[in-house]
């Protein structure tokens, strides 16, 4: 296996008044390609912090992050987003879908920006997500207009949307009921059966046990030997 995801020796550092404050701390780690890693611990100690750093939503104060073959801390913001179009899926906690298009047209619009497919070819490509999610039948509904445990399916399939070679979710079962959640749960594991590399921050117990590997990071650390070889 191939790693896709290389941090060596990454420190971030955050202004405070009395000084710096150190949010992580040498943190060393690989992820190999098709591995699903859960990222635990508790709240406050680095995180989503360190997902920040894997998008490129954030910069290392020092050290290195290298994510399918670029260095990330060396690349501006319009560098960033070209590059996150076509390496990265992100799910998110709150769902982040543009409250004035419909269902279908927030799947279609990271297409847009990667500009790859035609325009049938994007629209085809939605319908065949959102029917994968069990939504096909919603497609021309706000997201006002549907669940919150719909929303966050819709959000999955809009990380699918390119084909990406990761996907990164924080906490993406963290705003929903449990029946909800056990759905959701379902659609990470079968992106895992299918061998996609996925990177999940959750206080979600089953989903963590469903991953190949658990990263426990304590007070800005990885604990223990969790990191991989």
């Amino acid at each position: 296996m191939s790693s896709i995801i290389q941090l060596n020796q990454v420190y971030k550092d955050y202004p405070q008044a009395s000084g710096l404050q150190t949010v992580l701390h040498d943190i060393n780690l690989r992820v190999e390609t098709g591995e699903f890693l859960a990222i635990v611990g508790p709240s406050g100690n680095g995180k989503s912090t360190l997902l920040n750093l894997l998008t490129g939503i954030d910069y290392p104060s020092r050290g290195e992050v290298w994510v399918n073959g670029t260095a990330l801390q060396t690349l501006n913001s319009e560098q960033l987003s070209a590059w996150r179009a076509q390496n990265l899926g992100i799910v998110f906690q709150f769902f982040q879908l543009l409250p004035a298009l419909s269902l279908l047209q927030n799947l279609i619009l990271p297409m847009d920006f990667l500009g790859r497919l035609s325009k049938a070819q994007r629209r085809e490509r939605a319908m065949a997500l959102l029917e994968r999610v069990g939504l096909a039948d919603l497609a021309d509904r706000l997201p006002s207009q549907v669940s919150g445990g719909q929303q966050q399916r819709v959000a999955i399939a809009r990380a699918l949307a390119n084909d990406p070679p990761l996907i990164v979710a924080d906490e993406p079962t963290g705003n929903l009921d449990a029946a909800t959640a056990d759905a959701v749960f379902d659609l990470f594991v079968h992106l895992r059966d299918q061998g996609k590399t996925l990177v999940m921050v959750t206080h979600n117990e089953v989903l963590a046990d469903a991953a190949s590997r658990k990263l426990e990071i304590r007070c800005g650390r990885i604990h223990a030997d969790s990191a991989g070889e």
